[in-house]
């Protein structure tokens, strides 16, 4: 995806005569390709009509953090979620500064401190509030943050004055968006991946642990990233430094690693099973350390839950759902029939048996399957393995 093809701009439109500027950027930035849903202050209310913008749209307009329907499912988290950009156009002087200062008493402030999308704002407002030194603090603040901060122009404005405040026009924001915009064969996509393995504690010292390194996944990760997507990566247990860009969610048991992946998913393009997941834990771990006795002992273990099958079946199904299945023998009779069994729609069987390419080593080799049949990727370092991995889910996705 090129520019804003494919991506989905959240735009929040705050009080300001610039406001009604706002309803040409929603279609302005529909025609470069994006999706737009929009989101209202109380102030841009009296300036613009929230049903200019669900016509323009056709996506419901939010404008209140107590909006009872929509919060019933913790729609401002969704809404958060779902934006790959947000762009706040006009951005009044208030909002910079309760943006710059964490402030979050609306909707629209909260969701710009609950997403992980890139944020930009557009300044409009009087040259004298611009030019006022607390309000170039708090821009300062924004550009500090890694906020892009897009204007103001120049010229007249509608309180009658000359000078810096006007809002960039809409054609000028959406060239803007197009240039910071991700390129790359995953721009604009979002990934959800889960790596490494987890421990199932016996008791305060012992656990059930298996030897996954977390390479694998922390490389898909990081080559994600760089092609373009955004990342979330949900670790178990390692010690690795998280990729550049990506957003990272430790955990150590399975059940954790469940409701990380669940709770991370809505909005998600792709999830990459790529963690090695306990299939069983102890049905109850001990409270003090087990000492050692004379005889045997016996350990009671029930089942974890089947995290790839749960996201493969949930209602905020990705696109596409990609596992990995490690293996030992037989590897494509077990692969296919994990893609079978779990409606997978790609799955990377490894042989972690073979010499060089097992846990913990710096190399890997796939074989890929799907219902289109099988791929190999051949022996090399992991970072090139995954990048080999996901051009063929950057395929799937187009």
């Amino acid at each position: 995806m090129d520019g804003l093809a494919g991506q989905r701009v959240l735009l929040g439109v705050t009080g300001g005569i610039a406001a009604y500027k706002a309803a040409d950027l929603a279609r302005r930035l529909q025609d470069a390709g994006a999706q737009v849903r929009v989101a209202m202050t109380e102030g841009a209310q009296q300036f613009v009509a929230p049903l200019t913008f669900q016509a323009l749209t056709g996506e419901p307009v939010r404008t209140s953090l107590w909006d009872s329907a929509a919060e019933a499912a913790m729609g401002h988290i969704e809404l958060a979620r779902w934006a790959t950009r947000v762009l706040v156009a006009p951005a009044s002087a208030d909002f910079i500064a309760r943006l710059a200062h964490g402030l979050a008493p609306d909707l629209l402030g909260t969701l710009c401190l609950a997403t992980e999308a890139p944020i930009a704002v557009a300044p409009a407002m009087n040259r004298v509030m611009w030019a006022n030194a607390a309000t170039q603090a708090n821009v300062e603040i924004l550009l500090r943050r890694g906020i892009a901060v897009l204007g103001p122009a120049e010229g007249d404005q509608a309180c009658g004055e000359v000078g810096a405040g006007r809002m960039l026009e809409p054609l000028q924001l959406v060239a803007a968006l197009q240039a910071m915009a991700p390129t790359g064969a995953l721009a604009g996509a979002r990934l959800l991946v889960s790596a490494g393995p987890t421990f199932e504690d016996l008791d305060p010292v012992r656990f059930l642990g298996n030897r996954s390194s977390g390479r694998m996944g922390f490389a898909l990760a990081a080559e994600a990233a760089t092609m373009g997507a955004q990342v979330t990566l949900v670790s178990g247990p390692v010690e690795l430094q998280t990729p550049p860009g990506v957003h990272r969610v430790d955990v150590r048991r399975a059940l954790e690693m469940r409701d990380a992946v669940l709770a991370a998913l809505p909005g998600q393009d792709v999830y990459i099973g790529a963690a090695a997941v306990a299939d069983y834990m102890p049905a109850q771990a001990a409270p003090h350390k087990i000492k050692k006795g004379e005889g045997p002992l016996r350990l009671e273990l029930v089942r974890t839950p089947d995290v790839l099958a749960e996201v493969a079946r949930h209602p905020s199904r990705p696109r596409l759902v990609v596992g990995f299945a490690a293996e030992t023998e037989q590897l494509e009779e077990h692969a296919l029939g994990k893609l079978r069994a779990k409606n997978l729609d790609l799955i990377a069987g490894n042989d972690v048996s073979a010499p060089g390419v097992g846990f913990g080593s710096e190399d890997n080799a796939l074989q890929v399957y799907s219902a289109a049949g099988r791929q190999d990727i051949p022996r090399g370092p992991k970072p090139v393995v995954a990048r080999a991995l996901l051009d063929l889910i950057a395929k799937s996705l187009a």
